[in-house]
């Protein structure tokens, strides 16, 4: 019997990860992606999973951090995004961070060559056609004008939106390495690291005040009238923005100078900036967490104020681009199919979630749950004790609906652990940690066995 093929719209992290859960389980899906017809404000390339912001999933720890046990939980999953950032991991401390062209080349060759996969290029403008009858709505922060509109007239919510940004990225060869060093915050190794992973670059108190006030008085990107009002992810935040909160805020984010020593100098850095490996070829290296909205000329004049950087050349500067989501725990049931149109499901950065591997996750969710209805099987959702399942909860009713604003995973979304230390005491820090990603794991490994049976 022919198998009704899967639509699957947008090409990013969620619908290329989807696409292959869905061909994997042995049904036909076709892969709608409008780049390079209609481009947007943010990629620069026609290849799938491009990588717009950050090059890195963030932590590798399965036993510590939930972002590490969301990489673990994928893993399991056969997630075609992990297989392709394990593959081409660069140097970046505890974190896994990639080559993002090598990367999005080895998604896109992954997705070209399944013999279930078809990639359609070309913008699903409006909603898709009613015969099709099982879709993925994976467009991501980016979603075309005429597809947003649709989806928010058919749930009738007013759209959510706010800016992402971009940071910049500068040649190795430019940095002037006898005012830098290598170093990874405590010596920490990771998966693809020494210990010396980053770059950074020390400022003194009288620096690093010199360099707040050019970045409060910067020229910033001007916004239109219909952007004025949008808030900003947390998560995400320019650091001029973060700068306004007060002179010692980024002190104590992007710029803190804790578990560093300068091989330079005797003395503390007040302050410091860090640059991450991007490339496999480690000629690119990105500003952490420098994200910003100034204009290019001025981005060149204060960020060279910084020590280090005083001859950088940048490979490509800051930039913003508007990020859109639907409000989930209001309009998405526990399967993420749309309540007033079931035939729609949403995956990725669209349904709210935030962050690479959470996107990707969800894409997992939708492409299985997608696959299982088409084949007839029953569809259960992975425990909310689990990663995946945490954040499936929260976006789909764990959230409140009324202040609903991305999210990325953390172990708040968990529910507790009822473990006790060797005194009859609750455990906590470290140990309450491990509790809750060995617990997590385990619960994983069951739900893969019970949807193993219903697949047999």
């Amino acid at each position: 019997m022919t198998v009704k093929p899967i639509h699957v719209i947008g090409g990013g992290l969620a619908g290329s990860e989807a696409t292959w859960q869905i061909a994997q389980a042995g049904v036909p899906v076709i892969l709608h992606e409008m780049r390079p017809n209609r481009p947007t404000d943010a990629h620069k390339t026609e290849g799938l999973a491009e990588l717009v912001c950050s090059n890195s999933f963030r932590s590798d720890d399965a036993e510590q951090n939930a972002v590490g046990l969301l990489h673990a939980e994928m893993r399991k999953c056969n997630s075609l995004i992990m297989q392709m950032g394990d593959k081409h991991a660069v140097p970046a401390g505890g974190a896994l961070a990639v080559d993002r062209d090598a990367f999005s080349d080895s998604v896109t060759k992954a997705l070209n060559e399944h013999p279930l996969v078809t990639i359609e290029r070309g913008e699903v403008a409006g909603l898709p056609p009613e015969d099709w009858d099982s879709v993925i709505i994976a467009t991501g922060p980016l979603t075309s004008p005429a597809l947003a509109d649709a989806i928010k007239n058919l749930g009738g919510e007013n759209e959510l939106a706010f800016f992402d940004a971009i940071a910049p990225i500068v040649y190795k060869d430019s940095i002037n390495m006898d005012a830098a060093w290598f170093q990874s915050r405590y010596d920490k190794e990771g998966p693809a690291g020494t210990g010396k992973d980053y770059i950074n670059c020390a400022m003194n108190k009288d620096q690093y005040y010199a360099f707040i006030d050019a970045l409060l008085t910067s020229e910033k990107t001007e916004f239109k009238e219909w952007e004025a009002n949008t808030p900003y992810f947390e998560g995400c935040m320019p650091i001029e923005v973060m700068a306004s909160r007060g002179p010692e805020t980024l002190r104590f984010g992007p710029m803190k100078p804790v578990g560093l020593t300068s091989p330079h100098t005797s003395e503390r850095p007040y302050a410091v900036v860090q640059l991450r490996q991007d490339n496999a070829l480690g000629t690119l290296y990105n500003m952490v967490g420098f994200q910003t909205k100034m204009k290019y000329a001025e981005q060149t004049r204060v960020l060279k104020m910084i020590p280090g950087l005083e001859d950088a050349v940048f490979a490509r500067l800051g930039g913003l681009h508007r990020n859109t989501f639907i409000n989930s725990p209001k309009l998405l049931d526990g399967q993420l199919r749309m309540k007033a149109m079931p035939r729609l499901r949403f995956a990725g950065q669209i349904t709210g979630c935030e962050g690479y591997v959470e996107s990707a996750s969800v894409g997992i969710m939708a492409g299985r749950f997608a696959a299982a209805e088409r084949l007839g099987q029953a569809l259960i959702a992975p425990p909310q004790t689990t990663a995946m399942g945490a954040i499936l909860s929260h976006i789909t009713g764990g959230a409140n609906a009324e202040t609903f604003q991305p999210m990325n995973v953390n172990f708040g979304l968990f529910p507790p652990v009822d473990e006790t230390d060797g005194r009859g005491r609750p455990v906590r820090g470290g140990d309450k940690k491990r509790a809750l990603t060995s617990r997590a794991l385990r619960d994983l490994d069951q739900w893969l066995v019970q949807q193993q049976r219903l697949a047999a």
